[in-house]
């Protein structure tokens, strides 16, 4: 398939997950439950690039001992995730809305489940990475020749078992593992700036990877052209620069909707400008 046709394909899934996105969660908030909208919206263009353009998974042999591995270390961006799962036909349209009931397999936090394509349960932020090290070192092994995908967030950096494993992933070579930065700038208390200020793509050079910075990291092509997999014998960490709440004006770069819930007047206004931006 060529490049521009990969293109589209990952940018009409990106709208799809959006949309859905906001219908299950809209459904859920009726529950009042808030729900991570600024997290998820601010990662959809990423998955959507990895799971229609980039990860070698076959929805009818989601366990194959071959398949590429993503790992979302900031479960709090779950929504974005089981969009993605469903948009690439791993789980049903069932599976989908079953997000946030009681006892389903779908909740806030991604809880493993091969079977369904969540790798790790997530959660509590800093242990992604790890276990993204452990089944990357797990395939050169067992000469399997996968990839190991992990999303974090910017604010999920602060945590020192971050630092820890990137030493190891350095010092063990692991090429068949990318990390992705949702560098959006923001966290749950605020500004990350403000929190903690530190140089993102500096660091991670300093710890020996193979760094690429993305400027905009909701445009679908540049992200592509990032995650195009190549030869190198160190890990790689993609910075790419993200939007909070990307796709609905009232949420972006906004800290109210790190954790939220839409009102009937904003459902549909924020479900009236997703249509704009497909027209």
């Amino acid at each position: 398939m060529k490049k521009i046709e990969i293109i589209y394909n990952c940018k009409k899934a990106a709208h799809e997950m959006r949309s859905n996105a906001l219908n299950i969660a809209y459904s859920v908030n009726q529950k009042k439950h808030n729900i991570h909208f600024g997290s998820s919206f601010s990662i959809i263009d990423i998955l959507a690039t990895l799971y229609i353009g980039i990860m070698n998974i076959d929805p009818n042999n989601i366990t194959s001992r071959s398949r590429d591995r993503f790992i979302l270390s900031k479960g709090h961006g779950a929504l974005a995730l089981y969009s993605a799962l469903y948009v690439s036909k791993i789980i049903s349209e069932e599976d989908f809305c079953s997000f946030y009931q009681n006892g389903g397999d779908f909740p806030a936090h991604p809880v493993m489940n091969i079977n369904k394509g969540i790798e790790f349960s997530s959660g509590s932020l800093g242990l992604g990475l790890s276990l993204g090290i452990g089944s990357a070192l797990a395939g050169r092994i067992n000469k399997l020749d996968y990839n190991v995908y992990i999303l974090m967030g910017n604010g999920e950096c602060n945590e020192g078992t971050v630092w820890e494993a990137a030493m190891f992933a350095k010092h063990n070579k692991l090429s068949n593992l990318t990390v992705i930065i949702d560098n959006n700038s923001m966290q749950s208390d605020g500004n990350s700036n403000d929190i903690l200020s530190y140089d993102v793509e500096s660091i991670w050079r300093g710890f020996g990877w193979n760094v690429v910075t993305v400027n905009d990291g909701n445009d679908i092509s540049q992200l592509y052209d990032a995650l195009v997999p190549i030869q190198t014998n160190l890990p790689r960490v993609i910075i790419a620069k993200t939007v909070k709440g990307k796709g609905i004006s009232f949420m972006e770069n906004n800290g109210e909707w790190h954790h939220n819930k839409l009102n009937q007047e904003q459902f549909e206004l924020a479900s009236q400008e997703l249509i704009m931006q497909n027209s």
